[in-house]
């Protein structure tokens, strides 16, 4: 019997990594960045199971990962995140009904390492039903209530037990499935999903190059630090 096929919804991820690593090198062409940051090793975890076409293409290439035409789709998305999470899981049902395991990925977060794509896999291929990577939250939080003179400091919150969430968020297919056909309303965490439902979800480590780049104060962090990391690689 064959092992299950792993789907990747990955959101862009390569795509989008390589295009913001095309304008912070000032690279005028950019098809030809894509192109080699999807042949770049480690762009798909080894674990990941794909089709003979682009295995056949993997075993020819002489260094990376070659993926054949068949192995992305691009699906439309909806009027919000949800919706748009529905149409790709949707899609990645039809063309791999067997999945063992679907990765949502914000594509904001396009430096994300290899190795935590792999950590969040194999968790999941290990039997964890969902796994989110998460770092140690640093700073210092307050709990505050509001007054007449606006907000009063009610408490610290002791950080030792929380997190923050990166992505990619990984799951068994029919756990995402079934968060998705009981979530009501748009959700921005899909782990928070499976959480309604009393499903467990697992933690492995993330990495502080997986950070969100959504302002201009990101992108400089990424043009001044990350940035020249990938280029030497």
């Amino acid at each position: 019997m064959n092992e299950p096929v792993q789907v990747y919804l990955v959101d862009d991820h390569a795509l989008f990594r390589a295009g913001v690593r095309a304008e912070l090198a000032g690279t005028p062409d950019q098809v030809e960045v894509v192109e080699r940051e999807l042949a770049q090793p480690g762009s798909i975890p080894d674990s990941a199971d794909r089709s003979s076409g682009a295995r056949e293409s993997a075993d020819s290439a002489d260094s990376g990962i070659a993926l054949s035409e068949s192995a992305v789709e691009v699906v439309p998305g909806g009027e919000d995140r949800t919706e748009s999470v529905r149409l790709a899981l949707a899609a990645a049902e039809r063309s791999e009904p067997d999945a063992g395991v679907v990765l949502v990925h914000d594509a904001a977060r396009a430096f994300t390492p290899p190795e935590v794509i792999r950590e969040v896999v194999d968790a999941v291929a290990g039997g964890a039903p969902a796994v989110i990577p998460v770092l140690p939250v640093s700073d210092t939080i307050k709990q505050v209530a509001q007054d007449a003179a606006g907000e009063l400091v009610a408490g610290t919150v002791d950080r030792s037990q929380l997190r923050s969430v990166q992505t990619p968020q990984g799951f068994a297919l029919d756990v995402l499935r079934a968060a998705y056909e009981a979530a009501d309303g748009a959700a921005t965490d899909d782990a928070g999903l499976v959480e309604r439902l009393g499903g467990k979800v697992r933690t492995v480590a993330g990495h502080p190059h997986a950070l969100k780049i959504t302002t201009a104060f990101d992108l400089a962090i990424a043009e001044s630090v990350l940035a020249p990391a990938g280029d030497s690689a």
